[in-house]
């Protein structure tokens, strides 16, 4: 009895460690809104309300990797970010394009500071989700069945995004393929 006790215990710590947690209600509302632990978190282009409670929520950090010209970013981020007292960072990253040293570019900054509260998002979280799962899997020792689960909440990769996290992964050694993964890219988009 005691080790079926210490496995439903292992699980719950396991579940409680990787994985995609329960946020606060105000985060809840922001598009795509994914918390990893209690350092990061991903989500789709927050207002600027949503930035106010993202400051309030402890965030210490935002990296936006979309380009500022986009329909649904928010004009002046950079300056709401900063003025609520959060570090603001961008490396925009072409969806069409993503390259790896876009990532590295979005890794040496959590590498300088990994206790730094960090919110990553783009528009809708795609982009972001993606980052996501490399960084995760790579530098946090996230099984890639638990990140590509957690992925796979806000959409299965393209062949574009396929390929390029199957490249980041190659250069640091990691093995994309896990039970349960399926990385068949969803068929086109009828016009």
């Amino acid at each position: 009895m005691n080790k079926i006790l210490l496995g439903c215990v292992s699980m719950v710590l396991a579940s409680t460690l990787y994985g995609v947690e329960e946020p606060p209600a105000e985060l809840a509302e922001i598009v795509n809104f994914r918390q990893y632990s209690d350092t990061f978190a991903s989500a789709g282009q927050p207002t600027e309300e949503q930035f106010s409670a993202i400051a309030e929520a402890g965030f210490e950090r935002v990296v936006y990797i979309a380009f500022t010209n986009n329909p649904n970013a928010l004009p002046d981020a950079d300056q709401v970010v900063k003025g609520l007292g959060m570090e603001y960072m961008q490396v925009p990253v072409d969806f069409g394009n993503p390259l790896p040293d876009d990532f590295y570019a979005f890794a040496d900054s959590m590498r300088r500071n990994t206790v730094k509260k960090t919110l990553l998002h783009c528009q809708v979280n795609a982009r972001a989700t993606a980052f996501s799962f490399l960084y995760r899997v790579i530098f946090e020792d996230v099984p890639v069945a638990e990140a590509k689960a957690d992925m796979n909440t806000v959409w299965q990769p393209n062949t574009v995004w396929r390929d390029f996290i199957f490249e980041v992964m190659a250069q640091n050694d990691k093995d994309p393929n896990c039970a349960g993964c399926d990385w068949t890219p969803p068929p086109p988009r009828q016009q």
